[in-house]
């Protein structure tokens, strides 16, 4: 029988997927509230934190809330019953539910919510439309008495060294022979002072992320049975990744931009602003942008990227007009920004589900956009 499953290690296997450190400098994602260590059976993912989706794992008897939306953005100065934010902290405490946030960093990555809204309305055959670069990647090599390499390959790889993909504790090793002499006031683990020695050693070569470089370096020395270990650290050349912000896709068959809209109209939760086109409706589209969420800061990338229809959220009057005045401007479609992200958390649901044995994963049937009628 499995472990029950914590807030921890539910958080540990979104974070393999959606690590904190893709997340901007000004965002504010992890554990809101609650206590790491606490049992989870029942997790409800959604896109904001609100304080009726608090009632509904309240309802549902979920011990953990993953949003893409932050509730601490912006920070607050008192959890009072007074002040909605702090309403929905006292409403999580009272019912013991920790809270958590995947947001940018959820955006950016392979099975995010621009990847998410991509297949969710048919695209195939997708790459960023805005990629950042690899994660910057050093390759550490170290000199161990054969006897120690064991010892020392197991430490580096549980500070997170020879992580590569879908692989773990990823080494290289070749043997040869280690020359020094030991000179006063040295404490040798091998030899004596004063008199020259040899030793067969295994050179062990690792890769590792460059934000790891000090904790990897730590085991290291913990763990090397030499009082100086002689150890050197190469950065790796990265090219472009295949994660970043939107998604370029292909229709597996082209459509008109009207035709297009329904597809998008029919795969999106429905909401009150429902999806809004910008030029041509008879225009054939074949190769199309997303953008989860607010895109408009991302207008030019799209008309770089030749695409034929850009598909984003939150779209401002004089943006779009300059942009469509273009003659190669592509075609845009506007979709409500919660149901646009909401497409990610059935993915999301889906991979934890797979990944935390024991794990109940579900959707919040609640629609948080903000928007109630139009006239």
């Amino acid at each position: 029988m499995s472990p029950m499953a914590t807030v921890s290690s539910v958080i540990a296997a979104l974070e393999e997927q959606h690590p904190t450190h893709r997340a901007e400098s000004w965002d504010q994602v992890g554990l809101a509230a609650g206590d790491p260590a606490s049992p989870v059976s029942h997790l409800l993912l959604a896109v904001d934190p609100t304080l009726e989706v608090v009632r509904e794992a309240a309802r549902v008897g979920a011990e953990l809330i993953i949003t893409h939306h932050p509730l601490l953005l912006r920070g607050i100065h008192a959890v009072t019953a007074t002040d909605p934010k702090g309403e929905i902290l006292r409403e999580l405490m009272r019912h013991d539910i920790a809270l958590y946030t995947a947001h940018t960093n959820a955006d950016v990555g392979i099975a995010g919510v621009s990847e998410a809204l991509a297949t969710a309305v048919g695209l195939t055959d997708l790459t960023p439309l805005a990629p950042q670069p690899a994660e910057a990647l050093v390759s550490l090599a170290t000199e161990v008495p054969r006897d120690s390499a064991d010892a020392v390959r197991e430490a580096l790889a549980e500070a997170g060294a020879g992580s590569l993909g879908d692989y773990r504790a990823c080494s290289f090793s070749v043997t040869g022979t280690g020359r020094f002499l030991p000179v006063e006031g040295a404490e040798p683990t091998i030899g004596t002072v004063g008199t020259p020695e040899e030793v067969e050693e295994e050179r062990i070569e690792v890769v590792l992320p460059q934000r790891l470089r000090r904790p990897v370096l730590s085991a290291l020395m913990a763990s090397h049975p030499y009082e100086e270990p002689a150890w050197t650290m190469t950065t790796l050349e990265q090219p472009l990744g295949e994660i970043g912000l939107g998604r370029v896709g292909r229709l597996p068959e082209p459509l008109t931009a009207a035709a297009f809209a329904e597809q998008v109209s029919a795969a999106l939760p429905e909401t009150i602003t429902g999806v809004r086109l910008a030029g041509d409706p008879e225009r054939m589209l074949s190769r199309i942008a997303v953008m989860g969420g607010a895109g408009d800061s991302h207008l030019d990338q799209a008309r770089a990227a030749g695409v034929d229809a850009y598909l984003t959220s939150d779209l401002r009057h004089h943006p779009a007009s300059e942009f469509i005045a273009h003659d190669d401007a592509p075609v845009l479609l506007d979709v409500a920004h919660w149901a646009a992200e909401w497409t990610w958390l059935p993915m999301a649901a889906q991979a934890l589900s797979a990944a935390v044995p024991g794990l109940n994963a579900t959707v919040s049937t609640l629609r948080t956009d903000p928007w109630t009628l139009r006239v």
